[in-house]
């Protein structure tokens, strides 16, 4: 009964939940397994031990590769304060009635009013405000306990707009009473109270490496200053990034939508000491003007009269307008049911007794009795800004949106390709734009920083980089080559392991093209590169009567066609169809492929056919059928480094997430694991659904029964055991992305927790060593040459100055940045017992990242991460055609995580469930 007692003693997942309080919410719902309840009972016991595993610390640095000089966006930070506290205060907001103040954005004016006007009574101090429910002082204030009354005078208007945005990208909910009685002023109770104290002591030893839990606090405090000054500015602000309403930062990307460039800044700790990390940061917002205008944008259509209401309302939904003539703002909470010139409500009568009231329509009174002439909002809805027993109602064409309010659903193809296009910089511009920021920010101004003696270096860090040599590659015929600036490609190469390509057949979804040519030269092209393929059996064209029915309903009718014309299954279908990018037929043509028959697709959408696209299409094909197209030299004459040596597996693990604004899609949680060792080029995937916007995977072990787990983990494992020649790992390489440093701890307690019981369960006795890393890609460090217009070259790493001044962490560029600003990958060693030299590490990340099947470059993280990224991606469109609705509003769902049950995606057929299918 060993698995029972890993849970109880501090290891277990059921422990680490209390133990690490601290990092994000999502903890919670990952806990409720029926198996875990058991463990839980004992009294608090378990409570007082710390998680049993943190990041380990840094063994040293790297040395090979060529020493190359780069500068990084780190600004040097000085702090003269150090024997100096930072006070935090509790603040809790009341109208005169006593009633608590509900939402954000009324905060910081009324603490702004209380600093002007109680200046003697907080000795003179500033202090530092997060808009919510906390502030610090440099210092201590008189007392522990200070009450504060204030009166603002309208607080809807006057309002710069950046300053009452959802500051966290959730709507804020506006006071209680705001609407009926815009003009009025009000009166405001504050009481602040003491909650702790800080000392700033704890950010130089946090330099020393000695951290302590004081440190994350301090920091914190610098960063919510920055935040504070960037509000002070009338800035949008999201998280530690800051937006200006300025015009000239804004692109138009479609759709009523605008990226709008901003800037990150924050505090990092590094080696070199503190520094202030600023980056070009990009956030997209609703375009500001005439609502009408936006929706017409939005749902692209010609005029007013062709929009979607039901649509329009859902969109509109919480969002910020301004009225005309008298331009106050308010909140939109729906449309009128009826259009302007039917929708009644009730008026009282000028002159007339106290309560003579008569029906008007919303027309007519602002028409005849608010002499305001109206074009075109007569037979259109009206904008709604009251309660629902209350509404309020405005003509269309009276309402604008306010500035910088967020857009948070996701962006189509066409507006992410459009916005790319639009904020790419290149490095040297990127340099100028940054150096501007920095003065423009003009930190040196702002009273707290001067309080806690921070000064800020105006100059770029200077870093110490190594470029390390491509990896060799091997092709056919044992052929070598060494790719030049992270590329390569195939050009008069054969294929290192080609499959034939035999028992296959043509589907073609109503695309315009000539299919004969197609298939010749694709013929032709495999024939070059060493891949022998058969002519096809048929091509299968749609009937036309069924071009205009559902998606599902188009697959069902061609596979039936398909099936009646076949002498059997076939091994691969090649699928033409007519969108090149989110055809909905992809995912019900994938999951019938895949799920239900076990064949082989590769989907086109051809329109420019040349040797290059085929080559490509090809290198994907030969993949699936579990052919391969390169091999690194090291993994063919095996001599990588421990990896050669004994029986090594290598996962990449994923979580996917819906997009900001929805809140009830559930995540997509991907691990891949190599197979076949000694190869690292190999891979197949194991996708399940889990609970919305839950980043730690809550299925890698998952125990039903004394004999079963029905876990990602065993499956991968058995897998692994079955393809390299019935040998079990004696390491086990795990690869996690995109988690945040608050979350380190919980994937070394909970998710290795959770690897080690799948390991455990499989065989009592068996003792894997583990490699744990994290590879981080939305982070705000950028390196650059000096002097140079190009990006730092392929194979750049970087460990010293701006890395972590204890735990093991480095940069790496492996890719060739062709375009913009090169984005380093950051990744983070939390665990390693099977000890690997810096070197040797560094080598390894370098070459998995020259093993993806699917291109013929270096790509900017390892392979079984982009793996990993590809098979949830690919496993969640089988589940988007089922969840078409738009029902939840662009500002987030009514739906709590967790709340419903996670509808399952089903499973691979046996023939595919071990292909690179995702490939």
């Amino acid at each position: 009964m060993d698995l029972f007692e890993t849970n109880g003693n501090g290891n277990g997942n059921g422990n680490g939940a209390e133990d690490s309080l601290p990092p994000p919410p999502p903890v919670v719902p990952l806990d409720v397994v029926p198996v875990k309840a058991d463990p839980e009972l004992p009294p608090p016991e378990p409570i007082k031990k710390k998680p049993s595993r943190v990041p380990i610390a840094r063994r040293g640095t790297g040395s090979k590769g060529t020493k190359l000089q780069l500068l990084t966006n780190h600004f040097k930070v000085n702090v003269n304060n150090n024997d100096g506290h930072f006070f935090q205060y509790s603040v809790s907001l009341a109208y005169e009635d006593g009633r608590p103040v509900e939402g954000k954005g009324v905060g910081r004016k009324v603490l702004d009013k209380v600093h002007e006007t109680y200046a003697s009574e907080l000795n003179g101090k500033d202090f530092a405000y997060d808009g919510e429910k906390t502030l610090f002082t440099v210092g201590s204030l008189a007392r522990n306990k200070l009450e504060f009354q204030v009166v603002l005078e309208d607080v809807t208007s006057n309002r710069n707009n950046g300053n009452l945005s959802p500051e966290h990208g959730s709507p804020n909910e506006t006071d209680k009473k705001r609407m009926r009685r815009p003009y009025r002023a009000k009166t405001f109770k504050v009481e602040l109270s003491f909650a702790s104290k800080i000392p700033m002591q704890a950010i130089s030893n946090a330099l020393r490496g000695q951290e302590s839990e004081n440190f994350q606090e301090a920091i914190r405090v610098l960063d919510i200053i920055l935040r504070q000054h960037a509000a002070k500015q009338g800035c949008l602000l999201v998280r530690q990034s800051y937006f200006h309403n300025d015009p000239k930062n804004f692109a138009d990307v479609g759709g009523g939508v605008l990226g709008c460039r901003g800037f990150h800044s924050s505090f990092r700790t590094t080696q070199s000491g503190l520094s202030l990390n600023i980056d070009v940061s990009t956030t997209m917002i609703i375009t500001p003007g005439p609502v009408v205008d936006f929706l017409i944008a939005n749902q692209n259509v010609r005029d007013p009269f062709s929009l979607d209401w039901a649509k329009a309302k859902r969109t509109l939904k919480n969002l910020r307008i301004k009225t005309s003539p008298s331009n106050q703002e308010f909140k939109i909470t729906g449309l009128s049911e009826l259009p302007c010139k039917e929708q009644m409500f009730t008026m009282k009568v000028k002159g007339g007794a106290d309560d003579a009231t008569e029906e008007v329509t919303v027309y007519d009174y602002f028409v005849k009795h608010r002499n305001i002439q109206l074009r075109y909002s007569a037979d259109l809805p009206c904008i709604n800004v009251g309660k629902p027993k209350r509404p309020t109602y405005f003509p269309l064409e009276l309402c604008s949106l306010v500035s910088l309010q967020r857009y948070t659903k996701a962006l189509s193809t066409l507006q992410r390709a459009s916005l790319v296009e639009k904020s790419r910089q290149k490095p040297q511009e990127r340099m100028r734009v940054l150096s501007d920021a920095l003065k423009i920010s003009n930190y040196g101004a702002e009273p707290m920083l001067r309080n806690c003696g921070v000064q800020i270096n105006p100059s770029f860090t200077q870093v110490d980089g190594r470029v390390l040599p491509a990896p060799r590659l091997k092709f056919g015929n044992g052929e070598d080559f060494n790719p030049r600036n992270g590329r390569w490609n195939f050009n008069n190469k054969k294929i290192v392991d080609p499959v034939k390509i035999e028992r296959w057949a043509v589907v073609n979804f109503s695309a315009r093209c000539n299919i004969q040519g197609l298939v010749r030269d694709l013929i032709k092209c495999g024939n070059m590169k060493g891949i022998m393929v058969e002519d096809p059996f048929d091509v299968f064209e749609e009937n036309p009567q069924f071009r205009r029915a559902p998606p599902v309903v188009r697959v069902e009718k061609m596979f039936e066609h398909m099936m009646s014309k076949l002498p059997g299954a076939p091994k691969f279908l090649l699928c033409l169809l007519p969108e090149r990018k989110n055809s909905d037929l992809y995912g019900p043509w994938k999951k019938k492929n895949l799920a239900d028959f076990g064949i082989v697709t590769q989907c086109i959408a051809p329109t420019k056919v040349n040797d290059q696209y085929l080559t490509n299409v090809l290198l994907k094909i030969n993949a699936k059928l579990g052919g391969m197209n390169s091999l690194l030299g090291v993994e063919h004459s095996p001599s990588i480094p421990i990896i050669s040596k004994a029986p090594t597996l290598i996962l990449g693990m994923d979580v996917s997430h819906g997009s900001p604004g929805q809140s009830d899609i559930p995540s997509i949680a991907a691990v891949v694991s190599s197979r076949h060792w000694p190869l690292i080029s190999k891979y197949r995937a194991c996708v399940r659904t889990q609970s919305p916007k839950v980043e730690m995977i809550d299925n890698l072990f998952k125990k039903v029964s004394d004999k079963e787990d029905e876990g990602i983990i065993r499956e991968l494992l058995i897998d692994f055991y079955s393809s390299s020649g019935k040998r079990k790992p004696d390491n086990i390489i795990i690869f996690r992305d995109g988690v945040s440093e608050s979350q380190f701890n919980q994937v070394l307690n909970q998710e290795l927790d959770q690897i080690i019981q799948a390991c455990k369960f499989l065989d009592e006795n068996w003792d894997p060593k583990f490699l744990v890393i994290v590879a981080q890609k939305n982070h705000h460090t950028k390196f650059f040459q000096p002097g140079s217009p190009d990006n730092v070259p392929p194979g750049t790493v970087i460990d010293n100055k701006v890395c972590h001044p204890r735990n093991y962490d480095f940069y790496l560029c492996a890719h060739a940045g062709m375009i913009g600003t090169t984005r380093p990958t950051h990744y983070h060693v939390l665990l390693d017992e099977i000890g690997f030299s810096a070197d040797d590490l560094q080598e390894l990340v370098h070459s998995l990242s020259y093993v993806y099947q699917r291109s013929t470059t270096a790509i900017s993280v390892v392979a079984p991460i982009c793996y990993a990224h590809l098979a949830a991606t690919q496993m969640g469109q089988f589940m988007k055609f089922e969840d078409k609705s738009e029902t939840s509003s662009s500002h987030g769902g009514l739906t709590a995580a967790g709340a419903l049950p996670v509808p399952q995606l089903p499973k691979l057929e046996e023939k595919v469930c071990n292909s690179m299918f995702f490939c």
